[in-house]
């Protein structure tokens, strides 16, 4: 099975800036486990790059990922473009 989502993070935000990047990798990984049904979350370099890509307090506001589940339940993440 293979979605696309876009994953808003404007919530994240609200969080103190010294951690929002690592607080929108959790996001992006409660996101697919409630979307996906899957326990296992792998997620891709990319998509870290890219919540990463202006520092730790200037996170993008929504991330547009493909999501693909695998046979044994895990889902692997990747960027969408």
């Amino acid at each position: 099975m293979e979605r696309i989502y876009v994953i808003p993070l404007r919530k994240v935000k609200d969080a103190p800036r010294t951690i929002r990047a690592p607080k929108a990798v959790r996001v992006v990984r409660a996101f697919l486990q409630k979307h996906m049904k899957a326990e296992e979350i792998k997620i891709d370099a990319s998509i870290n790059e890219k919540i990463w890509e202006r520092g730790i307090q200037k996170i993008p506001p929504k991330i547009k990922v493909k999501a693909v589940k695998e046979e044994d339940g895990s889902v692997a993440v990747t960027l969408a473009e």
